[in-house]
């Protein structure tokens, strides 16, 4: 029987897209047809394995499921692996368990038992899980296999002197050109973790020592995925290389330091952040990626609803008056400050900013970084702003009661004050302010509009699939079920373009308390964060979970994703 066939019988597809899934076949003029319906949402993946191990008579695995290790991974190289469409899943003595899209090619089965001398036991899967594998775990890893296969280890000063030919640490530097002349392992490594990063659009990445390995992760979509293994022996000259680029000490390895690299990637400049801190087995690197390119500060694009954007303009505009911005690490907070910023930017109001660290450079506007070692505080920059007769203050973070009180003093004294706080909700940012120690009659007289927001996945328009929820599950996690009964509800099945994740891209949700005559009135008698929330909302403000519920309905995102980011609400 053929796919179709076993598929029609297990009642897994109908006729009707079996007929379609192949013309969809004819119209590509490749592909394999149970790749296809996976592709079209027809079945899942696991689906097709056990079709196509029952069509087949042999064991059908599912790789999407499995965590596979990277040692095992390593035994097939590369080119090997690619070519024949295979991927190792385990390892017993001699006998290595390989996935195959066709398990019954002799010549590649022949070619990893004679090249590398194991005993094989194929099993299949699905060409698009293969494929999808093949990319995760090889194309990176072979293309960094051919940089550090040469255990080339040069001590520090070796890569002090070759920094020199490419002006490293001198201002502004060429991205590709750092590629092209950088000679050593470790160097070439380097770089091609710094374009690989500009490239994949992810927010950080992190090179990691174990105690027998090297490990390379990169966040994209805030979520982590390991793409490479790099040799071992290189750690200590890429961590070296690392902290020449930024500036750093290479002989210090016992403090944690901070440094930053602004490089020319092709028509556009792009910012890495990097902190390095010792750990037992050496030095950890985490490497952030600011690029501009993939940023908007422009009010109008961060995405707040109508109600919410109206309030947000309206206080940035304000002579005077605090406007806070909170959430946990990560959330898009600092992006949504130097919008407010870029908005209200022009040659008749001089902005100072107090920051740690400078995230972006903005154009007119007196960015200054601060710096504990040399004394350099929030406190203590807000203080020397005041005798600079700014319009507006940017305080990066109000962090204790000193920070918060000279914030208030400057709003006082007719000057607007931008600021973040960490806390959950709009309203629990007041009552921190509280906590901290400020008297709610300063709170009241001068805090104008607080901010909430979370930043959550987008469904990758490439997987995603209409689906179902029963009324049951909704009404488990306090959702009205009638409110989505007439709304198509879509998530991303997983795919090439979005790592398997379903996931592709994020988006910001927010919550805008404006403080009202009657908020005020409450803080004043100390209520509490849930009596806030309460009036607010019977003001009109749009909570978290309900913006992001509006995402759903405009089909950006789905609602296990509001839930789980919204979760402590």
């Amino acid at each position: 029987m053929k796919i179709g066939e076993i598929l029609i019988s297990e009642n897994l597809i109908t006729k009707d897209q079996l007929d379609k899934a192949l013309v969809e076949q004819q119209r590509r003029g490749t592909g394999k047809l149970g790749s296809i319906m996976v592709h079209l949402g027809y079945i899942k993946e696991a689906q097709l394995v056990q079709a196509l191990g029952k069509k087949l008579h042999v064991p059908g695995i599912e790789i999407g499921a499995l965590n596979l290790d990277r040692n095992i991974i390593k035994i097939v190289p590369a080119n090997m692996a690619i070519k024949h469409q295979m991927i190792p899943i385990s390892r017993v003595g001699k006998t290595l368990r390989i996935a195959m899209v066709n398990p019954f090619d002799q010549g590649a089965i022949e070619a990893v038992r004679f090249g590398l001398g194991y005993e094989i036991e194929p099993v299949i899967a699905a060409e698009s899980a293969v494929l999808n594998a093949l990319g995760k775990y090889y194309k990176i890893q072979g293309a960094l296999d051919v940089v550090t296969s040469t255990v080339d280890v040069v001590d520090d000063s070796d890569i002090l002197q070759g920094a020199d030919s490419i002006e490293i640490g001198k201002g502004i530097m060429d991205l590709e050109r750092l590629e092209s002349e950088s000679k050593a392992p470790a160097q070439q490594f380097v770089s091609k973790m710094l374009k690989m990063a500009v490239d994949k659009k992810c927010s950080d990445f992190h090179v990691e020592p174990y105690e027998k390995e090297l490990r390379v992760r990169f966040r994209i979509d805030g979520i982590l995925h390991e793409i490479a293994s790099p040799n071992f022996a290189l750690g200590q000259s890429i961590t070296t290389y690392i902290k020449l680029l930024g500036g750093m000490k290479p002989d210090e390895r016992r403090r944690p330091q901070d440094g930053r690299i602004t490089m020319k990637a092709g028509s556009r400049l792009v910012d890495f952040r990097l902190a390095v801190i010792p750990t037992i087995f050496g030095e950890k690197i985490t490497v952030r990626v600011l690029d501009k390119a993939n940023v908007s500060f422009k009010v109008d694009d961060l995405g707040m609803d109508m109600r919410g954007l109206e309030y947000f303009k309206k206080a940035i505009h304000n002579p005077y008056g605090i406007i806070i911005v909170s959430g946990p690490s990560g959330c898009g907070k600092t992006t949504s400050l130097y919008a407010a910023m870029t908005d209200i930017n022009s040659v008749e109001i001089n902005i100072t900013t107090a920051e740690d660290p400078v995230e972006y450079i903005l154009q007119g506007i007196n960015q200054v970084q601060m710096s504990q070692s040399a004394g350099l505080t929030f406190a203590l920059a807000l203080r020397a702003y005041l005798r600079q007769d700014p319009n507006v203050i940017m305080v990066g973070e109000i962090r204790d009661r000193e920070t918060a009180e000279i914030a208030i003093r400057a709003s006082l004294t007719g000057h607007l004050v931008l600021s973040s706080v960490h806390s959950n909700t709009a309203a629990s940012t007041v009552t921190r302010l509280v906590d901290m120690g400020v008297e709610p009659f300063l709170i009241a007289s001068t805090l104008t509009l607080v901010v909430a927001q979370r930043l959550i996945k987008k469904t990758c328009p490439h997987c995603r699939r209409q689906i179902r929820i029963s009324e049951h599950v909704l009404k488990e996690v306090g959702v009205d079920p009638e409110r989505f009964s007439k709304v198509a509800l879509f998530k991303g099945t997983g795919c090439e373009n979005c790592q398997k994740t379903g996931y592709a891209g994020r988006r910001a949700i927010f919550e805008v308390m404006y403080m009202s005559p009657r908020l005020k009135e409450l803080v004043l008698s100390r209520s509490t964060a849930d009596e806030l929330n309460r009036a607010a909302i019977e003001e009109g403000m749009v909570t978290l979970r309900e913006h992001g519920f509006m995402s759903v309905m405009a089909q950006e995102t789905d609602i296990e994703e509001v839930i789980k980011e919204t979760a402590e609400l």
